[in-house]
């Protein structure tokens, strides 16, 4: 039994052990290369722990985690999200200053936490990975702030972020304060059954309830709680505001998902109302703030708010239809999500540097002849965003139909084709500007060399998009198998 138990947390084992190592490391050698290269490492050593770990899923370490296929799917993708974010940070802070190192413990903390998250089955060890997550990422977000020149805002982001989570981290306690209060359990699978004792749902588990789902949806950036997002995105280094866009997300969701379908909270009405609520707010705000973006950042900003309200509808039609084809739904969108918006930051990345983001829209005027492979990566992110067929985007939206139909969410479903079609507009245009002719300038960061970790990302995650898009089979009949632990 204590074998299997390590076994299933070896993942989490082997992170904690590359981030002390990277910390050590950096505490008696200072060498930008090396500890980037140990981070690397680190996070890949941690993703193949599955295969050790597959044999004797799934598994409940203590009462604060649980190991199993859907959370071993979502801590793979968070762990593949972190290599990504450690490529692409290398190049762009090589310049930043005479110490670069700390930025790789604190993204190594922050992947801890975010696996932490994805695996939680009990409320202590939500607010343990959330926190961890969080603070690393206040830091992560102000790092240049030190530099001789920064790009962008980074301080005036971090204090953003920092004010606005910490005032989140506050209500989503409170929260579990008020539902432990009344049914006196913090287990995810023990809700229901203390529920049943209790006899009735009093209005201080449903406050409670709600505020958790304030503070995921704050995590999510979600209407109304999406006020950080575009000012955020924009302040950060890229690589932090990939990390924002791919890891902090699917962590979030993963958890909020298992939290709403094992503790039956999804069925609840005042739940599911609210949900839809924001999924529709979230839907329309997002692609029309979107339409007066004039920054590339701020656009996948409120793209991504646009998104997760999609994403919502997968998870609201849980109320009606199996649980079992909703964790499929959500898992394949997240996973394209990830994929499409790690892919886009990634070619921001490469054309920009600590001192000098190109995220502008005129700056991507004529890219398409300046540097056609790196349009060539934009261009199908932006279609696969839009949804169009052969591309990841396209299965993901076709679940969202598939489901919102089965449960008769018509409401949901006509947000969904409006926002779908301004989405496509902002999409297009940007596609429009990278066509045009291209202006003569000196300082061309498209016709430079770029990061060969950059190229890596941009390579691999744009070959998921379009494998996920002409031949999912493989990847759905892995995710209904996850999905049958609900």
């Amino acid at each position: 039994m204590y074998s299997n138990l390590i076994i299933d947390l070896m993942q989490i084992i082997m992170l904690t052990i590359s981030t002390v190592v990277v910390m050590m490391t950096t505490a008696f050698k200072r060498d930008h290369g090396l500890i980037s290269g140990l981070t690397v490492f680190g996070l890949f050593a941690s993703l193949l722990t599955f295969v050790f770990i597959q044999p004797v899923l799934p598994l409940e370490a203590t009462q604060l985690l649980i190991i199993d296929e859907y959370s071993l799917f979502f801590s793979n993708l968070i762990i593949v999200g972190a290599i990504g974010v450690a490529l692409l940070a290398y190049p762009y802070f090589q310049n930043h200053n005479v110490q670069n190192e700390e930025f790789y413990i604190l993204l190594m903390t922050a992947t801890l936490g975010a696996v932490v998250l994805a695996c939680s089955n009990h409320f202590v060890s939500f607010l343990l990975g959330m926190e961890m997550m969080g603070v690393s990422l206040y830091a992560m977000i102000a790092y240049p702030v030190h530099a001789a020149k920064s790009a962008k805002f980074p301080l005036e982001a971090g204090v953003k972020y920092l004010i606005l989570s910490a005032l989140t981290s506050g209500i989503t306690l409170f929260g579990i304060a008020l539902v432990y209060a009344y049914i006196g359990t913090m287990g995810f699978d023990e809700i229901p059954a203390a529920l049943e004792a209790a006899g009735e749902l009093g209005p201080v588990f449903l406050i409670g309830v709600l505020m958790i789902v304030a503070g995921a949806a704050f995590k999510l950036s979600l209407v109304p709680f999406h006020i950080w997002t575009p000012d955020v995105y924009e302040g950060a280094p890229v690589p932090v505001t990939a990390f924002l866009a791919t890891v902090s997300k699917a962590a979030m969701l993963a958890v909020t998902l298992r939290l709403l379908l094992v503790s039956n909270a999804i069925e609840l009405n005042v739940v599911t109302t609210v949900l839809t609520v924001m999924a529709a707010v979230s839907i329309i705000f997002g692609n029309l703030l979107a339409l007066l973006q004039e920054n590339v950042k701020r656009l996948f900003a409120y793209s991504s708010i646009a998104h997760l309200g999609y994403l919502l509808v997968i998870i609201i039609a849980a109320a009606k239809i199996p649980g079992a084809l909703s964790v499929e739904g959500v898992s394949f969108y997240m996973l394209a999500y990830f994929v499409m918006s790690l892919s886009g930051f990634a070619v921001i990345s490469a054309l920009s540097n600590s001192e000098k983001e190109y995220d502008q829209l005129a700056d991507f005027r004529g890219l398409f002849w300046r540097n056609s492979w790196v349009s060539a990566v934009l261009i199908t992110v932006l279609l696969s965003l839009a949804g169009i067929p052969l591309t990841a985007g396209f299965i993901g939206k076709f679940y969202i139909f598939t489901t919102g139909v089965e449960s008769e969410l018509w409401f949901l479903l006509t947000m969904l084709i409006i926002g779908s079609a301004i989405g496509l507009y902002y999409y297009l245009r940007l596609i429009y500007i990278m066509l045009q002719p291209a202006e003569d300038d000196a300082n061309d960061p498209a016709a430079v060399s770029l990061p060969l970790g950059a190229h890596a990302v941009m390579a691999a995650m744009t070959a998921a998009i379009i494998y996920l898009g002409v031949y999912p089979a493989p990847m759905i009949d892995t995710l209904q198998s996850l999905a049958s632990a609900f």
